[in-house]
């Protein structure tokens, strides 16, 4: 069964949780939507509803007011969400790969790093081979070293590669 798209709506609580690290460690589950700007309180609702059953946040009462924790899943998740940082820099004419082997274990942890790497603009090369010019930020190695997949994952930067030419085409680069 193919995995539903996030909403405008999740996508834009996940994004903004995880630039603002408005959830982290708690937060105030009134502020945090008036905060958010939601257009309706159901869309709200049904935001924190649908990430509580994804298990990506909990909602904790505390002195008689109700918090949103992000669990370590969603902490995972705003990661990934914040992961894709734009790069304004110059080619220094290397390529980067990213070469891993994941265990069957960690299934779910090798379709987000996939994600991750598509967001930030690399190229499958072979199965489990993926290259950009550019190298990855901080908040994706930081996912990584989060998620426990560093040992399974080798990032490598290649001074020199044979018949780049569609690679360069692919990347707008001279």
């Amino acid at each position: 069964m193919r995995r539903k798209e996030l909403t405008k709506t999740s996508k834009l609580l996940i994004y903004l949780a995880a630039l603002e690290d408005v959830i982290t460690p708690m937060a105030n589950i009134y502020e945090f939507r008036n905060r958010v700007l939601f257009s309706t309180k159901g869309s709200f609702n049904s935001t924190l509803y649908k990430f509580q059953k994804r298990g990506w946040i909990k909602l904790v009462d505390k002195n008689a007011e109700r918090f949103i924790k992000l669990t370590a899943k969603g902490e995972l998740e705003a990661l990934v969400a914040k992961a894709k940082l734009p790069f304004n820099g110059k080619w220094d004419g290397k390529w980067r790969l990213i070469i891993f082997d994941i265990p069957a274990d960690y299934n779910k942890h090798r379709d987000l790093l996939r994600r991750l790497l598509k967001k930030n603009n690399f190229r499958q090369l072979q199965a489990s081979v993926y290259v950009n010019p550019y190298p990855l930020n901080r908040e994706a190695v930081k996912y990584l070293q989060e998620a426990k997949l560093t040992p399974y994952i080798r990032i490598i930067k290649v001074e020199e590669m044979d018949n780049d030419r569609e690679l360069r085409k692919l990347f707008n680069l001279k």
